[in-house]
């Protein structure tokens, strides 16, 4: 185990162990998980192993410089919240570390890729610290193939006047389960950007946190498309701690099949945070009768000089503009898959990864050209 050598971080380790040992696995009884039910996840018990990492090990670093994680790892995701996050705090074994100084500004993207080990359980964790008036973009990925779980939680930390932009792709087997947090505090005029896309896994659970400065801006953007028996579980929380900050949030999600799916944003507005500037879209495109959705956005003011708007949307294929194509000579099965096309792109193409877009892009098209949601579960 990686933190037995270093005092500070064993007995971080020790306390998030006794803190899952109280909570427990979470239930639906608990309002955060009233239709997520994690009983397969319990009920797999696949024994703990390393991740795969292929990027900046988190390993690595802790041996070269543990004083440096140790000021940052554990400070900002919560054990106390989340006993998925006390687990992976107490068991985790390697992850990914990226460290940009101050007055850096980064050409490239960063790339940080975790693969699953079949019939195992990983805790990847990932540390990202971001020194003032810099730039970079960090693209994190996970895959594997078969069963396996994958509990990840990653951490970042913005400094004054820097611009980060964050995107997670999980691409997991459709066997997988996979449970991940994303803990990021913005400092003064940060500007931070997060864009989450889950394609994989069998049982999901995504959990976005943002804590905002005086005069910084969050975006956290998400797509995901659910189909067969897939269930995927998207829960936001925008923290506006301070003043004259800004947030936006658009969730997108597509499902098909008997597949279900979970949005819950959440956005607060402390109350010293005047002037706060804060926006929330949730749609949702259902394909199949059978697919469902349970969309909560929710508000928590405490100011009283603040522009707040959240909004959800459940439909189904706009009928008209179906007609409209196939009035103009594109079949029924080509109109139906532009018009699911141009629904995901509008997440998509908000990311500033052109080769990230590019592949989402084709990976999507490839889907809708080659079978129909439907016969892809």
């Amino acid at each position: 185990m990686i933190m037995e050598t270093v005092s500070g971080l064993s007995e971080l380790r020790k306390r998030a162990a006794e803190q899952f040992e109280s909570q427990g696995y979470p239930t639906t009884r608990n309002e955060e998980w009233r239709f997520t039910n994690i009983a397969p996840i319990v009920k797999a018990q696949f024994p703990v192993a390393a991740p795969v990492v292929a990027g900046p090990s988190l390993k690595d670093a802790l041996e070269a410089d543990p004083e440096l994680i140790e000021a940052h790892l554990g400070r900002y995701a919560s054990t106390a919240d989340n006993p998925f996050v006390a687990l992976n705090t107490a068991q985790f074994e390697d992850g990914a570390f990226v460290q940009v100084p101050a007055n850096t500004v980064l050409p490239e993207p960063i790339d940080i890729e975790f693969k699953a080990l079949q019939g195992r359980t990983t805790h990847p964790r990932t540390l990202i610290v971001v020194g003032p008036n810099s730039q970079v973009q960090i693209i994190e990925r996970y895959s594997g193939a078969g069963k396996y779980f994958t509990n990840a939680v990653t951490e970042i930390v913005v400094g004054e006047n820097s611009i980060v932009e964050h995107i997670k792709l999980n691409e997991e087997s459709r066997e997988a389960f996979h449970v991940a947090t994303i803990q990021a505090r913005l400092g003064r005029n940060a500007n931070f950007k997060q864009h989450n896309v889950t394609l994989g896994g069998a049982l999901v659970r995504n959990d976005i946190n943002a804590v905002l400065s005086t005069g910084s801006e969050g975006t956290v953007n998400g797509f995901y498309f659910a189909n067969g028996k897939q269930h995927i579980d998207n829960h936001t929380a925008i923290d506006h701690a301070e003043a004259y900050a800004a947030s936006h949030e658009l969730y997108k999600g597509i499902l098909d099949g008997h597949s279900t799916a979970v949005f819950n944003g959440k956005i607060y507005v402390r109350k010293d945070a005047q002037k706060t500037d804060a926006k929330q879209t949730n749609k949702n495109l259902v394909l199949s009768e059978n697919a469902s959705i349970n969309t909560k956005p929710e508000l928590q003011i405490l100011a009283d000089d603040v522009r707040c708007t959240h909004g959800a949307t459940v439909g189904q294929l706009d009928q008209e503009a179906l007609f409209y194509l196939q009035a103009r000579g594109i079949n029924k099965d080509e109109a139906r898959n532009l018009l699911i096309y141009a629904f995901a792109r509008d997440v998509i193409e908000r990311m500033g990864v052109e080769r990230i877009r590019q592949y989402l892009e084709k990976a999507l098209f490839e889907v809708l050209t080659h079978k129909s949601f439907a016969e892809s579960a």
